[in-house]
């Protein structure tokens, strides 16, 4: 049992019905089913092997009103979209016999309007169910999940209906030996429900990883009553006192009752970096430092450059796979679990915004998974695959102090050494537009070096008196290990 196997993770997230399972790709421009399902992941289990990932995130498997899962209408059960419940046995067994953990998105804070409890609630004035929900007007007016209201929030204060939506938790586990939970939208859930759900989980299967969604998007004035782990005013405040991100401020609070957050602050920090160019080097380096000091080193912040969510890095980066490459090496060099949503390694892009709404573009980000070698980029995998490579088979790029070497005051070069007691990287990466010449006297970091290792090419570089001198093309990125 190693408590601490997430520390290690990378972690491959599944979009299910997007995925794999359907005979060929088909359109995916409608909020509709395509066809994906477990079947389709276990399928791929050697895909994950071979690309060196050793973790899956399976996005909402539950029954569900709708393909992304998020509207559940029945927590115990698996929707027939995606299979059943021995498919799921089948795919844990066959991920866990291929040294894969398997964890799985967990929807607490609200359910589909059709789920039978609050159908019953909703239409029943005696039901009781009413008080597993908040109606403010029964029976048409009703907390939900950011307005939508056919996502009626559910009132986790309620002995019973705490019980409920932990129960279930538990009994995925258990029955389904899942390896934790990405528990979705924590900020609209009560911190004394966190607690009694983790210590359940724990209890069950102390190595479990339990990591929260803590993300202010499309949250405003309107939503406050919702917002239950913190008065959101409170938030509001100090996110303004000490000017750092309601995230930040907020994933503080989860210390010591879940593992570990998902880093939307990492996410944009790399966004503004290297896709819109509106922080500098320096800036950026000192931001991630300030970022990172918030938190012990026993709390994840896993990064990721895209979700379902959001538009894909790659699409914000006007497909300019130079600049996915960039990020995927500086998220691959932190010391935090690291995951990859579908698609990225081959360069699945987008056609239109996410926001635009009225051309169903919140899909965009949920597009159908490339599996025809001729039209996938075979660079990009080459290059997510060597980096999975590296960070499995030298422990210091998931573990080891950062010191700055150098970061431009404007939009040029950043380098940082990365060391333990028994290794030394230097990372150089260029997210500029134009060549620069790279000179370092390593003598000045108390290193004597008589040559390199480019980690990438696996070259051999001669230094004469421990100086490097390098060009480093537009976009690009050097890993040296330090000999």
């Amino acid at each position: 049992m190693n408590k601490n196997w997430f520390k290690d993770a990378i972690i491959y997230h599944i979009f299910i019905d997007r995925f794999a399972g359907f005979d060929e790709r088909k359109d995916d421009s409608q909020p509709t089913w395509i066809g994906g399902n477990l079947n389709g992941v276990i399928k791929k289990i050697h895909y994950f092997k071979k690309l060196g990932i050793n973790c899956i995130w399976l996005s909402p498997f539950y029954k569900s009103s709708d393909y992304h899962g998020y509207s559940i209408e029945d927590f115990y059960n698996i929707d027939e979209h995606f299979g059943n419940k021995e498919d799921l046995k089948k795919l844990v067994k066959k991920a866990h016999k291929n040294e894969i953990r398997v964890i799985a998105d967990f929807v607490p804070n609200h359910c589909s309007e059709k789920h039978p409890f609050f159908i019953d609630a909703k239409t029943n004035k005696n039901s009781k169910y009413r008080d597993w929900f908040y109606f403010k007007k029964w029976p048409d007016e009703y907390l939900s999940f950011l307005g939508f209201k056919n996502l009626p929030k559910i009132n986790l204060e309620n002995k019973e209906a705490r019980k409920y939506i932990i129960d279930a938790a538990v009994y995925w586990l258990k029955d389904f030996d899942l390896d934790g939970f990405r528990i979705d939208h924590v900020i609209g859930l009560p911190l004394d429900f966190l607690k009694d759900f983790s210590l359940s989980i724990k209890k069950i299967k102390p190595e479990a990883i339990l990591i929260g969604e803590v993300w202010f998007f499309g949250v405003n004035e309107n939503h406050k009553e919702t917002i239950k782990f913190k008065n959101i005013d409170y938030i509001y405040k100090k996110s303004k006192e000490r000017k750092e991100s309601m995230e930040d401020i907020a994933m503080k609070e989860f210390i010591g009752i879940l593992d570990g957050c998902l880093d939307f602050e990492f996410n944009k920090l790399i966004r503004d970096f290297i896709v819109k160019r509106d922080t500098s080097s320096k800036d950026f380096f000192n931001n991630l430092n300030r970022h990172y000091s918030l938190y012990p080193t026993n709390f994840y912040l896993p990064t990721f450059l895209d979700n379902h969510d959001m538009n894909r890095f790659l699409f914000e980066a006007k497909n300019n796979v130079k600049k996915i490459e960039l990020a995927s090496v500086l998220q691959f060099c932190l010391n935090q679990p690291v995951i990859i949503y579908y698609g990225d390694e081959i360069g699945l892009s987008q056609a239109i915004s996410i926001e635009e709404l009225e051309n169903n573009g919140d899909v965009q980000a949920r597009r159908t998974m490339i599996w025809n070698k001729d039209e996938q980029n075979k660079n990009l995998y080459n290059h997510y695959r060597k980096l999975c490579l590296l960070r499995d088979r030298i422990k210091l790029f998931k573990n080891g102090k950062i010191t700055l070497v150098y970061a431009d005051s404007k939009f040029g070069l950043l380098s940082f050494i990365k060391e333990d007691d028994k290794n030394k990287l230097l990372i150089i990466l260029n997210p500029d537009q134009v060549e620069v010449t790279f000179t370092l006297n390593l003598k000045h970091f108390n290193i004597i070096c008589k040559y390199l290792i480019d980690l990438f090419l696996n070259q051999r570089v001669d230094l004469k008196d421990s100086i490097i001198e390098a060009k480093i093309k537009p976009n690009s990125f050097m890993i040296y290990l330090i000999k």
